[in-house]
């Protein structure tokens, strides 16, 4: 398996000692951080810029021939974009002020911790990879072409909303900071996850997993993995789903229903990219980018004390969230015909023609089960088909009678909306009539059996309301 270095680009020493150099490189490495360079005389250090792409920098002041001090403004000068920690042996405030001042990221006093490193390192790639995104981003949305347009042919779509996600996916694919994947249930979300991956380019592989309903246990045996003897009945080692994830991308399904413990062990991988099998006390990398995806209000469940912030935060490095299907009729009619296309090769018939007001009766529905139940619908259609045209009555059968209201989102307000927002003068009920009628005849599309199964009336009926408006 070909794993993805972290970071993508080196992290470069500048340091006359040869022993810092040595143990900063062991550290970082035990950290995950696999892509180190080291430059003991720092009239090299310069050249080596030139010569390749950095993530950080880390300097130190006082050397022979070149001092840190020398070089500091003018690594900031010609490569702004890179960050440089500044490493010294003296703990002087003036001095710090004058790093700072001259553009340095972070400053630290020998002898420096080995967690502090690392997390100051991890911090200054997480600023410089939030930067460029930003730019890709910019590049992307000025772009009408997707980059990777084979990544997203499984969603089907030709919504502006939904190409702006696709963008937005190509600009933050690359970086190895999570996803959190919001919105309603049978929206696509995993569908999502995977066009991440592919878009990322990652060479590990894609490994999914649903953790709804999963005990503290299970959970750490499945993601963690076990050695033999770790507890009764493991009589075999496993390997964890991190690690079959490496180098590739790691997606959590159903991330809201996790249950605490597992969350502070999930945060802990997060935090410091390391994990231990199941009756290990040796610490694994993790290199897995995590992606995770729920159809909960993680906000409201914080406030119960049912999800943690500090995971929240940390999950949502980048968040996508999916418009529900009624925020996208205008993919109804594709959608059909995708559907159509599919459940014919599945059930084994020939792709019958759909009806014209197929998809006007379909884009009057709220689908609480999104892009799923609309292909719900239409293999049930084909299957009970026989010939000719697409039969309507099933779908009408599962929809007219009662179009079922949207299932509440994370954007959905607690209290319900009134069906009707009256003016300060009440209408007659002549004019409520009317109004409710030209309504349901513009949802319709002029159709008059759909719009009198909206309204909860006969065909003939409406017809006879709209012949007497006429004639009034």
């Amino acid at each position: 398996m070909s794993f993805t270095t972290y970071p993508e680009h080196p992290v470069l020493l500048i340091d006359d000692e040869e022993q810092f150099l040595f143990s900063a490189e062991i550290t970082l490495n035990a950290a995950g951080l696999k892509s180190v360079v080291k430059c003991q005389d720092s009239r090299q250090a310069l050249a080596l810029l030139a010569q390749k792409e950095f993530a950080v920098v880390v300097l130190d002041l006082y050397m022979p021939h070149v001092s840190g001090k020398e070089l500091l403004p003018q690594i900031i000068a010609e490569y702004p974009a890179i960050p440089v920690i500044v490493l010294t042996a003296v703990n002087e405030v003036e001095t710090a002020v004058e790093c700072m001042k001259a553009g340095a990221f972070e400053y630290l006093v020998k002898p420096v911790d080995d967690a502090r490193l690392v997390t100051t390192i991890r911090h200054a790639i997480d600023i410089l990879e939030i930067r460029n995104e930003n730019d890709l981003l910019k590049t992307s949305l000025l772009s009408e072409q997707l980059r990777h347009p084979e990544a997203f042919a499984e969603i089907i779509t030709a919504n502006a909303a939904m190409r702006g996600i696709f963008k937005y996916i190509e600009a933050i694919a690359p970086t190895p900071l999570p996803v959190l994947i919001t919105g309603e249930t049978g929206v696509g979300k995993e569908l999502v996850a995977k066009a991440i991956h592919q878009v990322s380019q990652r060479q590990g592989e894609f490994v999914a997993v649903n953790v709804a309903g999963v005990d503290d246990h299970l959970f750490a045996d499945t993601l963690f993995g076990h050695l033999a003897g770790a507890f009764t009945g493991a009589d075999k080692p496993r390997r964890g789903l991190i690690e079959q994830a490496a180098g590739g991308t790691l997606f959590l399904d159903e991330i809201g229903d996790l249950n605490n413990e597992s969350q502070v062990k999930l945060l802990r991988l997060l935090q410091e990219g390391k994990y231990y099998s199941l009756g290990s006390d040796m610490s694994k990398v993790s290199d897995a980018r995590i992606v995770t995806a729920t159809h909960q209000d993680l906000v409201s469940m914080q406030s119960h004390g049912h999800f943690r912030k500090d995971l929240y935060y940390r999950l949502q490095a980048h968040r996508v969230h999916l418009p529900a299907l009624r925020e996208r009729l205008d993919d109804v009619p594709l959608l059909i015909e995708h559907y159509l296309k599919k459940a014919a090769q599945t059930l084994n018939k020939k792709q019958p023609a759909a009806p014209r007001e197929l998809a006007t009766l379909l884009r009057t529905y709220h689908f609480p089960g999104n892009v799923r139940e609309l292909e719900g619908l239409i293999f049930d259609a084909v299957s009970r088909h026989t010939a000719g045209v697409l039969s309507m009555s099933s779908f009408r059968e599962k929809i007219s009678p009662n179009h079922a209201a949207p299932e509440k989102n994370i954007h959905t307000p607690e209290a319900e909306l009134p069906l009707i927002n009256f003016a300060d003068r009440l209408p007659t009920l002549d004019e409520a009539e009317q109004i409710l009628i030209d309504e349901a005849m513009q949802r319709a599309g002029g159709n008059q059996t759909i719009a009198a199964s909206l309204l909860g009336l006969s065909r003939r009926a409406l017809n006879n309301r709209l012949r007497r408006a006429k004639e009034e």
